[in-house]
């Protein structure tokens, strides 16, 4: 009997499509708003090969958010530089995430304060955001980087739904109120 060798990876790129499609979507519209007709019609399949691979709108949108979380978090890895003072890392890095989503129109679409906020919901709930900002904490000395990390993501979640006069402003309220907290019990020096 033969195997498929490729049908891991057709698996793969059929449902990257169906997330491409979705993205599409994400930019013309508020992400709250899109349905998995939607979803099915632009990415040029039926729903019955959608719900195939996504089993649900959540199953869905949880692809999507871990998938974009993972291109969020690199990127913002690319900018801010290693070493130097761990304070200074952890505002830079929730700046750089704040502009990554802001200047991503799909991202952005799930923050928008007029409707439903669903972006925060997910952001409460994924298992990928926690975890990669944990890892961000632990990297930087902080103890008790789960309670920490939750409460991150929660000002992440509020600056983007509710931001800050300008880039200075959130900066500062960052420095004074989230990074002295956050930094405040350092298990020891960060690499």
């Amino acid at each position: 009997m033969a195997l498929d060798w490729l049908a891991e990876r057709r698996t793969e790129v059929a449902a990257e499509r169906i997330l491409d499609a979705a993205d599409e979507l994400f930019t013309r519209q508020d992400a709250a708003t899109v349905g998995m007709s939607e979803v099915a019609m632009a990415a040029g399949c039926s729903r019955a090969t959608l719900y195939r691979y996504f089993e649900c709108r959540d199953a869905l949108y949880t692809a999507y958010v871990h998938r974009e979380t993972n291109r969020v978090f690199r990127d913002v890895g690319e900018r801010i530089a290693a070493g130097g003072d761990p304070a200074e890392r952890l505002v830079d890095a929730v700046m750089a995430s704040l502009h990554a989503v802001r200047e991503s129109p799909s991202l952005s679409s799930w923050f928008t304060p007029t409707k439903r906020p669903i972006g925060g919901e997910m952001a409460e709930r994924s298992e990928i955001i926690g975890a990669l900002t944990e890892a961000y904490l632990r990297a930087l000395g902080v103890d008790d980087v789960e309670r920490r990390a939750r409460w991150v993501v929660r000002i992440l979640v509020s600056l983007l739904v509710f931001p800050g006069r300008d880039d200075a402003d959130e900066r500062a309220m960052l420095e004074e109120f989230v990074s002295p907290v956050v930094m405040s019990t350092r298990t020891g020096p960060a690499h």
